[in-house]
Formats: C-alpha cells, structure tokens, sequence
C-alpha cells in the first residue's frame, strides 16, 4: 500500500490529536483486563473498554524492531534493525517515519522515553519528526531514579521516578498544545529490568502470595512481584494522561493507542502461550492492542482479526486523513475498516516475525513455527500438538510462503553490514559517543555482558585504547567532554584522542570515584550492568574533517595503576 505525501483531507480544527503509549518488556498477561488477577490496571483496561481491543495483535520478539516497525510500518528487517545494540539498532535514514508524516501535515510531534532506533544525528529522535525528545536513546538504562537522560540531545538529569518523569512531561506538552494537533509518542522503558520502581507500588506486592503462576518451574516470583508493580505504575501513568484530556476536554478529539514491544521478560502467567521475550512463538509477540477515540470508535469493540505493528502506521494516517508516501509500500494495512465499520470485509493474510535467524509466520487460524511445525491456534492456543504430518498441505504451503519472505525481505539486510557511526551532521548540535558504541582493545573490559547502559574498565596500560568506527558527513568543529571516575591515587593520566590528522589531548587532574549504585533500587539483583555518576573532563575544542576512519581514545601516560573508567564522549558543535 502506498500514501502520498501532505495533508489535505481535513482542516487543523477537525484533525485528531494521537498519542501513542508502547510500553517495554509488558507481556500480554501483564494486565487485568486480559484475566490476571494477580494486579489491578483500571485505567488501562478503561482504554479497552472505551474503545476498541484487538484479540491477536503482533509485535517482534525484542524492543528496537517491534519500535521500527510501528514508526514504519515496514518488517524492520527492511530498515536494517538487525540487533538491539552496538548500532544494529539503527533505522535506515531512507525510511520515513510516521513522525515525519505526521509532522509534514501539520502536527507537533514529541516522543518522551526509550527510542532504540539510533543515536547519533540524523538517526536521532530529533532527525526522524520529532520535534521534542526527553528520554534515552539506548536499549536499556541503568538507574531509573533522577537519571541522567537527555532532551533534544542535550544531557540533563531526570527528576525521580523515570516513568512518572515521562508522564510530566507527556502532560506538559499536551497542555502546551491543547489548541494545535499533536502526535505525543509516550515508549516507556519498563517493565523492562533494572527491576526499579517506588515503595508506592512495591509494597503492595514484595510479600504478596501470587494467585497466578507461569507453570514454569524457574519462575523468579521476586521478579514477577517486581515486573507487577512496575506495570501498576505505568496503569497510573496511563491514568494521568487520561485525565489530563479529560481536563482539557480533549478526549473525544484524541486517537489513543497502547501495546507492548514483545512478549514479558521473564517467565510468568501469559495466558498459557508458549514463549517469551525473545521467542518468535505466540507468547514472544503477542501484545495488547488498545484504540481509543470516543464518538468514532465503539466502546467495548472486540476486533479478532489478526493484526500487527507494522499496521499502526497506515492506520493512524487513514485515521487521520493524511495521504503520505514515503516512496515505499508498507507491509503493514490500515486497519480503519476493522476499527470503524460494522461488518467490514477483511481478507486473512499472512504477518511474519523474524528474529535471530528465526522466522515464524501466523494466520488467522495457523502459525508455522521456525522448525516448520504447523499449530492450529484457534484450538491449541498454547502450541501444545504439531499438525503439520495432518495438515500437510497448508504446512507445506506456509513453508514456501516463508522462503519468499525470507528472500525478498532478509536479502535486504546484507546493506547494513559496516556501517560506520554517524557524526558531525550539519543539522545536529549534540552528539553522544557511549562506550556502548565502542571497541575495547588490549586490557579494557566492557562493565556487562550487556553493552546498552555499560562502561569501559580496567584500562591499565598505555597499548589499551578504545575506537569508534565513525563516518564524518561534514567538517566541523567540536567542544569535547569526557566522562570519566578515577581513584585520586590514579589520577595524572594523559589520554589523547584522534581522528584522522586531528588529535586533542587532555589530563585526569582530579580523581573522582564514585561507587557502583543502582543495587540500592534494585528489588532482584540485576543482569545488567550497575552505574555510576560520571564526572565530566573537559578536553577542549577538536576539528573534525569530513571522512571515515576510528576514532580512538588511548593514553600517553599512566603514572598510577590504570587510567580511568571511561562511560562517555560527548560533542557539542561550536562555530568555527
């Protein structure tokens, strides 16, 4: 299906304003209303009660393809999102976003939380149609109390509890635009681990007796007491944001949509499915879908088509009246007729989910699994009985179909291998280069096996260096801090950073060290790497000439018993 560009369908005062709430690691379970009674989410469920609720609604297994395809409406494949780190996450700059489409028709756009699709200009928020961004660029983050986020690349230090952050400032815009037509992006980072979240919510459930297991022998009930919470603080959240329309008589003007990324974190009750986050069966990719626009959507509609992420896109802009192109089809289909129509005529259609080498395919009635086992999901929900030995026909079939769509979709991916970081675009004044970005080389470690929210340690001698494949698009000039903690007894360090004939020297004068924090919120102990607060060393100001080659950061001398632990470069753009 292709849209053309610009809005002309219907005038600034009739638009629907749209806000969309994508939570993180939020199984399908993970919620009242779809039968667990383990917690309470009224003001989600409301979502659903007001409006419509899709029964089978599909995401990708892991966070940055599931957000690739809603911002796309294309498998994220397509738009080279490949991995969940180390720059596999990055969504092609040849791919429009549904911010941009949104933004060329006339709307304020603003994405508050986890993006997960690039950080560097122009793969930044800011880049892709949004004309506001608070939140964090990576996969995951290390602290969600008072953090260190970032707004329109500029970095700042949260206030309290991330989620409730989020939300304020989710609130703040809404009321800013009460008389324009915005499009707010609300991606929530939890209940993605680190399992943090306030006593408010903890102690309802720190030593409550769970009615509702996972059946899963290694189940962590700390973990699944932790992951409830933190869902009762995003129903919260959601409340305020419902309120706040309410307040401002907006609610019968505003298109709201809530779902999740993929499957839950960990095993717990989902409904009896077969999966997890990370799997490409049901229970690794099916997710809530609520819309919500009162006057238009029927309260209380149950939608049992199948239906998926990658159909968001082309829905909100029919909703919306917005004929866009982004000179490419999308995979996914308005979903307009489902949402709206008493008895529309809808035709089934294969959605497909790849991951990890996987792929599974899911119709209204079948899923072909990644071993090519065939499951009639109507009947054995929980892909308890392979049938494909007594459906061999519709297996065989689905294999085939399979085959195609791995060779017309994943042969795109091939494009993505080498790509270099992005720096010095003409249109960016911030940019970020984490040591989740980066190379170690000689004795330098990474803090976790899990890049996303990591750091560089162990960094004893002067052959150990850090590099950054980079691609310079324009010739600049650029201040540069280094974020850094050192023991005073190691301080004296001189580290030199290069790139190509550009070279820019700088001393650890002051020891800062910090402890390792985060355990202090923790309510399980974490997989992920703990934080700490770094200190910023100012090197100066480094020209940049356009190119592509390392960047590489190593010391000159160590005068102590190694250099520092090493978290950040960050580049602000200066003129000439």
């Amino acid at each position: 299906m292709f849209w053309t560009a610009g809005l002309h369908a219907q005038t600034s005062t009739t638009k629907p304003n749209i806000i969309i709430i994508l939570t993180d690691d939020q199984g399908w379970g993970d919620l009242s209303i779809n039968g667990n009674i383990n917690l309470n989410t009224p003001n989600i469920d409301g979502l659903a009660k007001a409006g419509a609720r899709f029964s089978h609604f599909f995401v990708s297994p892991v966070c940055s393809p599931t957000r690739a395809e809603f911002l796309t409406g294309r498998y994220h494949v397509r738009g080279g999102v490949y991995d969940t780190s180390a720059g596999g996450e990055r969504l092609d700059l040849d791919e429009t976003t549904i911010a941009q489409a949104f933004k060329s028709a006339g709307y304020t756009t603003a994405a508050y939380g986890k993006w997960h699709n690039g950080m560097q200009y122009p793969y930044h928020p800011n880049a892709r149609g949004f004309d506001d961004f608070y939140g964090f660029c990576s996969g995951h983050w290390g602290d969600y109390f008072n953090p260190q986020l970032e707004h329109n690349g500029a970095l700042v230090e949260g206030k309290g509890f991330i989620i409730d952050d989020l939300t304020d400032k989710a609130l703040q815009h809404i009321e800013s635009n009460k008389e324009k037509s915005f499009f707010l992006y609300l991606p929530y980072n939890t209940p993605h681990s680190p399992m943090q979240v306030p006593d408010r919510w903890w102690n309802k459930f720190k030593d409550k007796k769970l009615e509702m297991l996972s059946g899963d022998k290694t189940e962590d009930i700390q973990f699944t007491r932790a992951a409830l919470a933190m869902c009762e603080n995003i129903d919260w959240n959601v409340g305020r944001v419902m309120d706040k329309l309410k307040e401002l008589r907006l609610e019968e003007n505003t298109i709201v949509i809530y779902f999740h990324d993929n499957g839950p974190n960990s095993f717990r009750w989902n409904g009896g499915m077969k999966g997890r986050k990370g799997s490409t069966d049901e229970g690794g990719v099916r997710s809530p879908l609520f819309v919500r626009w009162p006057g238009k959507i029927e309260a209380g509609k149950e939608v049992k088509h199948i239906a998926a992420a990658i159909d968001l896109f082309p829905t909100l802009a029919d909703l919306a009246g917005i004929d866009h192109s982004a000179n490419k089809p999308t995979d996914g289909l308005s979903l307009k007729p489902l949402l709206l129509d008493k008895n529309p005529s809808w035709n089934d259609r294969p959605i497909f989910t790849h991951w990890n080498g996987r792929t599974s395919m899911r119709t209204q009635q079948y899923r072909l699994d990644h071993l090519g086992w065939l499951y009639d999901m109507q009947n054995d929900p929980g892909q308890l009985q392979d049938i494909s030995n007594q459906r061999f026909a519709i297996a065989e079939t689905y294999k085939k179909d399979v085959e195609r769509w791995e060779k017309e979709v994943l042969s795109e991916l091939p494009k993505v291998d080498g790509r270099l970081f992005s720096f010095g675009h003409p249109d960016g004044k911030y940019y970020q280069i984490p040591a989740r970005d980066g190379k170690p080389h000689g004795n330098i470690k990474r803090s976790n096996r899990f890049p996303n929210s990591s750091f560089f340690t162990n960094w004893l001698s002067t052959e150990d260096r850090i590099k950054w494949e980079i691609d310079v698009v324009a010739s600049g000039n650029f201040e540069v801090l280094l974020y850094y903690t050192c023991p005073q007894k190691d301080a004296g360090s001189t580290v030199e950073l290069s790139f190509g004939n550009s070279k820019i020297t700088g001393k650890v004068t002051e020891g800062h060290d910090p402890p390792l924090r985060g355990m202090e919120h923790d309510r399980v102990e974490r997989m992920e790497s703990y934080v700490k607060d770094f200190k910023p060393l100012k090197l100066g100001i480094m020209r940049f000439e356009k190119g592509k080659g390392p960047l590489t950061l190593k010391a000159l001398d160590i005068p102590g018993s190694q250099v520092m632990d090493f978290r950040l470069l960050m580049f602000t753009r200066v003129e000439p």
